[in-house]
This record gives C-alpha cells, structure tokens and sequence, in this order.
C-alpha cells in the first residue's frame, strides 16, 4: 500500500469536471448488454467497479469495447446471458455483483461470484432472499456471502416483493430479473432509494411503470422485455462531486466550479444538507441530459454551521456521509447523524472508520450505534495527523474524505493508502491538484 500525505491547501478555484456517475455507468453497461444492437455511451466512469461490470458482461457473450472517448455495446438481447468459463471477478463492486445478481437470476445459466477480502463481507442475502422466491438457487459461503455460486431459473416466477432496507441495489436486481420473468413483477419501496433503474429501463424501452400510494412507491416490470440500444451521456457523479464542494466549502478563498454535475432527486441529498449548514452552492446552467437533470455548481467558501441531520435524507446520500462529518468537523457548533446503520456494511464500517480517521485528526466526536455527534472547529484548521496514518480500510471514500479533511488541516492528513480511489474516481488527485494549483 503507498500511503500518502494531503497537505494544508490554498483555494479551491477555477472549472473542474468529475468522472462520470458510476451508478448510471454500471446500469449503462448492463441494459446495453440486454439490448439488442449497439448502444454507445459517453462518459462512462473507468473505475475499477465499472471495469469489473464490463469484464462481466463480456465473459456472458455481450460485445464492449472503445471507440475513442466513447464505450460501444453490442448486446446479445434479454435472455441471451451465456454461461461464462470462469468464475466472476467482481473486485471491490458491491453493485456489480447485486444487479449482476438479478440479471443471472432469470436466466438458465450457473454463475460463480468472487470478490477482493472487501466485498467477500458484505451482505448478499438481501438480494439472494428475493432472488429465491423467484427459482434461482444459491450457494454462498457463511453468512451469505460471497464467494458464491447461483443456478438461475429460466422462466423465473414474478413476485411481489416489498423491500425490507431501502436499497436501489435490492430493488434494482428484483427489478433485473424480472425483465426476462413472463408477467408482472413487483417491488414495493417503503422509503424512495436512488431510481436510475427506473428511469433508463424505461429509455431502453421496458414496459415499467411506477405508482405512488400512501407514501409507497410501487414499480412494476411487465417480462419478457425486449430492449433497444442507446445512445447514453453519463452525467457526472454527483458522490465524486461532493468531495470537492465540501473541499471548497471549508478552504478559506476557494471559489470552485463543478461541471455537468448530475442532479437526480434521489442522489443530490448532501447537497442539500451543506445547504442547511451555509454552504455557498449555485445552480448553473440547469439542463437535462438523457432524462436525469444536470447543472454546474459554483462552490464558494463559507462558515458552516452544525445540524442536526435528518434520517429520512440518508437514502438520497448514503455514501457521502464520510465526508459530510469532514464538513461537521470544520463547522460552527454540534452536527448530529442518526439512521445510518447501513454504512457499517459498506465497504468499510464507515461509521467507525470515519469515527476513528477524524478522532486522530484531533476532531472531538461520539460514536453511536447508528451516527456520530461531531463537534466543529468553528473554521479553524483541524490539527490534522502528525505522525501516524489514517486507516482506510481499502475504502476509497474513507481515503478521499481524510484527503479532503487534509486540505483544511495544520499539520496534514496522511492516509494509509491511495489505491482504493481508483474504484470509483481515477483522477481524484489530479483534479485535486488542479483546484488547489
């Protein structure tokens, strides 16, 4: 592992333009693969994760390769998955691995999923309970998880499916296995989560309809799909956005343009939340790009004050928390997060990770069973990591946010190790330097 040192910064200025959203990336890959003829995609984030989402795809017959900038698909049609010759590698990416999940379920292929020490922790019987009642069969390692191996059903049977913990991922794979399951199935959402699956099935022309009723959201997939190529623009990643607006937010001076940053009501929440606390945000050039709504923010410095977050926000920004209580760190006052027991199944414990990252950094703070209380600097520098390195745990959001925590410090935060960003933002550092230049 190289660790590394984020130094005290000057302002954050000038245009800068994140990678594309990987959420939109992976499900571009995807419903390309089950289209039949070519689609192309621009702005494709080339992160580890939507890497190991397109080697995939490739290895159950779909056609993926580059066309300059571009990413091109030539789809093998839904139900047309090839059983692959080897197990699949899925890296680091927990939504790989779901989504992929539902995709197999429908189909009459045997499928083995393998992942790094990361992804081997977390959960899959929330997506391989659902997955069952529909006929795909499951032999996970303890625990459920992987590595394991799953016997899809080809015809599957559609179920009404209500979900227990709110998840775009549980969803999504319902959802997925029941573009190739003849009749209706259903997914009830008791908590709106992210909703580009809904959204881009619909573009690549799936009968799906969704219907609000007593605070639910009811989507319903009409199988067996057939699905037209298209010609997707990815917006930028609105998680790999946040890590420069909270940067520009707490470094004195720093007056910072975010480019094609993707706004969907369901992802923009830490945007919302730094605008509770004073963030200086603004909205321009307000567009939509392939039916998800874009804008450029202009981020400028302000004194932040603490909050106290609202649970019913955490789906709409569930993985940017780790750099939020940077942002509560260098606030005026006490900021207070309840409701995220989810994140201490990530890819880390973030809840601890981040507990102990900004507790070294000399943040006072209290770790509960579901949030932190931080208390903030008023906008003084944190006193940052003298001499020993914060832990990331191989978690590419634990490293960004102590690298942003490093830009508003006395002394600097060393991180143990830098690789993990490259799973879902290859050019963080770069960007970073450019900012700061």
């Amino acid at each position: 592992m190289t660790s590394h040192r984020f130094q005290p910064s000057g302002p954050l200025t000038g245009r800068i333009r994140v990678p594309g959203d990987k959420s939109i990336s992976h499900r571009s890959l995807m419903f390309g693969a089950l289209a039949v003829g070519r689609s192309r995609i621009s702005g494709l984030l080339e992160g580890e994760d939507v890497l190991a989402t397109a080697a995939a795809l490739r290895a159950m017959g779909a056609m993926i390769g580059r066309d300059g900038d571009d990413w091109i698909v030539d789809g093998v049609g839904v139900g047309g998955l090839l059983q692959p010759e080897q197990a699949l590698d899925m890296g680091n990416s927990g939504t790989s691995t779901r989504l992929l999940m539902g995709l197999v379920a429908s189909h009459g292929i045997t499928v083995a999923f393998t992942g790094d020490a990361s992804l081997s922790k977390r959960p899959m019987r929330r997506v391989i309970d659902p997955l069952s009642t529909m006929g795909a069969s499951f032999t996970p390692s303890p625990g459920g998880r992987l590595p394991l191996m799953m016997k899809g059903m080809q015809p599957a049977v559609p179920i009404e499916y209500r979900l227990p913990v709110a998840s775009a991922q549980v969803k999504s794979a319902v959802l997925l296995a029941g573009l190739n399951t003849p009749g209706i199935t259903t997914v009830i959402e008791p908590v709106p989560t992210r909703d580009h699956t809904e959204r881009m099935l619909r573009g690549f022309g799936a009968d799906l309809t969704v219907e609000e009723a007593e605070g639910e959201r009811i989507i319903r997939i009409h199988g067996t799909a057939d699905l037209h190529p298209c010609d997707i623009t990815v917006p930028g990643d609105p998680s790999s956005a946040a890590f420069f607006a909270v940067a520009a937010s707490i470094v004195p001076g720093s007056n910072l343009v975010i480019e094609n940053v993707g706004l969907n009501p369901t992802r923009d929440g830490i945007f919302r939340v730094l605008a509770q606390m004073g963030a200086d945000i603004e909205k321009l050039d307000e567009r939509e790009v392939g039916g998800e709504p874009v804008a450029d923010l202009r981020v400028r410095h302000s004194q932040l004050k603490g909050i106290e977050v609202d649970p019913d926000v955490v789906p709409s920004m569930v993985d940017e928390f780790p750099v939020l209580f940077v942002a509560a760190a260098m606030a005026e006052g006490t900021t207070v997060t309840s409701g995220l027991e989810e994140l201490r199944v990530k890819e880390s414990d973030r809840l601890s990770a981040m507990a102990a990252a900004l507790t070294g950094a000399g943040v006072p703070l209290e770790e509960l069973e579901d949030g932190l209380v931080i208390q903030g600097s008023g906008g003084a520098p944190l006193r940052g990591t003298a001499s020993k390195a914060t832990e990331t745990h191989l978690d590419h959001r634990i490293a960004m946010s102590m690298a942003v925590a490093g830009l508003a410090s006395r002394d600097g935060v060393e991180v143990d190790s830098t690789e993990p960003i490259a799973t879902s933002f290859p050019n963080f550092m770069t960007l970073l330097d450019e900012a700061a230049a």
